[in-house]
Formats: C-alpha cells, sequence, structure tokens
C-alpha cells in the first residue's frame, strides 16, 4: 500500500522508549482526519469480504482503527490488554518484544469457534506482540484468522512477518 500521505505523516522518534529504538508515532496519522480516512478505507477494503465476525485489537493504539473498521465492517471488537485491565477471568500469553518482557490478556469468553477474527495492531517489528495475540486466539480455534498492522518496520533488520508464515497478514505503510 504505502500511501504517500500516511508516509509523509508518519512521525519518527529517534531513542525512545530507550537509546537505540527508532520509535515510529502513529498518534499523528491519527490526530489526521486525512489519515483516519485513508486507513479507514484502505483497512475496509482489504477486509469487506472475508466474513470477519470480530476484531481483536491489541493494546493500546490498536484499539483505535480495530473499532472504526468495526463499526464499518458490522462486527465485534475484542480487547488484548496489558494485565490487571480486563474485569473477568483472562487468558494471558507473555511475549518479549525489543526493549523488555510483556503480557497481554483476553477474556476467556471473548471468541468462538465460528468466528472469523482480524487481529489488528499498529506495528509489526520484532514480532512478539502480534504472536503472543495470535497465540491467544489460536486458544478460542476461530474459523479463520487474518492479521493487519498500520506500519511494518523491515529496515531495522526486524522480521516479526517470518513468525506468521500460514496466516494472511498485511500492513499499510512498510518501512
Amino acid at each position: 500500500m504505502n500511501n504517500q500521505t500516511l508516509i509523509d505523516n508518519l512521525r519518527c522518534v529517534p531513542d525512545f522508549p530507550r537509546k537505540g529504538i527508532n520509535f515510529r508515532d502513529v498518534t499523528t496519522l491519527f490526530k489526521s482526519a486525512e489519515c483516519m480516512k485513508i486507513m479507514l478505507d484502505e483497512l475496509y477494503e482489504l477486509y469487506k469480504d472475508k466474513g470477519i465476525t470480530k476484531i481483536v485489537g491489541v493494546e493500546s493504539r490498536g484499539f483505535i482503527m480495530a473499532a472504526a473498521l468495526a463499526a464499518r465492517l458490522g462486527t465485534g471488537v475484542v480487547l488484548a490488554r496489558k494485565p490487571g485491565k480486563l474485569p473477568s477471568i483472562v487468558i494471558k500469553e507473555p511475549f518479549t518484544k525489543e526493549y523488555g518482557v510483556d503480557t497481554i490478556e483476553m477474556h476467556i469468553d471473548s471468541i468462538n469457534e465460528n468466528d472469523v477474527i482480524l487481529i489488528h495492531d499498529d506495528l509489526l517489528a520484532t514480532g512478539g506482540t502480534a504472536k503472543a495475540a495470535y497465540d491467544l486466539v489460536q486458544y478460542f480455534h476461530p474459523k479463520k484468522t487474518y492479521m493487519n498492522f498500520i506500519i511494518e518496520i523491515t529496515d531495522e533488520g526486524l522480521h516479526g512477518r517470518d513468525l506468521f508464515k500460514d496466516i494472511e497478514l498485511t500492513t499499510l505503510i512498510t518501512v
């Protein structure tokens, strides 16, 4: 895809959250009505005919486009959150990211075997968070699972996509 307007509006913050990390800040895309429309339109075109029943938004920036796309597609939204944020019984999946270890959780009754799931997050880099979200979703044995990210980072030797050989994975921007 690599829409030039999206690329031009993407902020890059060096040495955040620690030295050596080149943080891609999607908040500059979210604050632009034009970028929001472009992203939503592109996501809708990608997934309108896939039979999606629920979109899993990954904490926290993944919630934004997951909710917007769900409204457009007429689907539900499931939250994959950091520990302690969901009020009912959860399943958990720990993961390693480029600057530490974390865990994500989902409610145990979020998904069923008849669902077609789209996992959405803002960024694919090492793939740790995405793999944890994917593993949580697979716990429920849905009919089908897709994955989407606003940004995929490949320019820093990161190969998160390699973790997902047998799944349809799309991104809106590759840097």
